[in-house]
């Protein structure tokens, strides 16, 4: 029997937050259900930090973290993998309905990686217009300086929405070629993502990832969109397994009246 496990981080300021709190709870109940493995990174161990001097982040982005960026703490699974077959990183802000099926049978054990793309959901025609040119900023540049395909149409260009991950660990590990997590995200060819060169200035972990699947053409299965519901973005969010609170901040009550949101889903 594959051994399996969803791995979340849980740090700072997201430790006070009853949103979050009851999103885990509801990834240990489902982990518990399915025989998973829950772990939770509640202090942080990888510490990136951006170069002040080579890109244009805002301090305000890590400067209450202790001067590092807590958005990649979630790659310290990659130095979990030794001890699982397979595994799931899910955002803090995720909350799965009970009895959801087992994410680990549908993704199988033929692919790397997978993930759920943006432009494959059910979206609302704002977030639709939002997304468009949020890829153009983000992958645009990338695909004319690398030659790297970013898939462009209407849709905007293809990314996967890095708050659900999936992965099967052997087959994964060659694509990382032996780094540590820390020496994953520390590789010259990442440092404009981490330092927020130019348009990258508030990105996450989410660009970063998006361009090494598609510059090693690490083998990616399209998940359902239903593993990753966008909350006010998707348009059948009553048919997600996975409901996904992003924006917390534009959320009624910054997201911290729960019974509020856990009704509207």
């Amino acid at each position: 029997m594959s051994k399996r496990a969803i791995f979340q981080v849980c740090i700072g300021e997201q430790s006070k937050s009853k949103l979050y709190e009851r999103c885990i709870n509801s990834v240990k109940e489902y982990c518990d259900h399915h025989d998973i493995e829950h772990i939770i990174l509640r202090e942080p161990k990888l510490m990136i930090r951006p170069d002040v001097f080579a890109g244009n982040r805002s301090t305000e982005s890590y400067a209450k973290h202790g001067g590092y960026l807590p958005i990649y703490e979630k790659e310290v699974a990659f130095d979990l993998m030794d001890e699982y077959d397979q595994m799931a990183i899910v955002d803090a802000d995720i909350y799965i309905r009970p009895y959801s099926p087992n994410i680990f049978d549908e993704f199988g054990t033929t692919h790397a990686w997978g993930s759920v793309v943006e432009r494959e959901m059910p979206l609302t025609d704002q977030y639709t217009t939002k997304i468009k040119s949020y890829s153009a900023m983000q992958y645009g540049k990338l695909n004319t300086r690398t030659g790297i395909d970013f898939k462009p149409k209407d849709g905007g260009f293809e990314f996967f929405n890095m708050g659900m991950i999936i992965f099967n660990c052997d087959k994964l590990k060659p694509y990382l070629n032996g780094n540590t997590a820390k020496e994953f995200i520390q590789r010259y060819e990442f440092a404009d993502f981490v330092d927020g060169v130019g348009a990258w200035k508030w990105s996450t972990d989410q660009t970063l990832l998006n361009f090494f699947l598609k510059k090693y053409d690490v083998p990616t299965k399209h998940m359902s969109w239903k593993w990753n519901g966008l909350y006010s973005a998707n348009t059948k969010i009553d048919e997600c397994h996975f409901v996904h609170f992003f924006l917390k901040d534009h959320l009624p009550a910054h997201g911290e009246d729960v019974d509020l949101l856990m009704s509207s889903i």
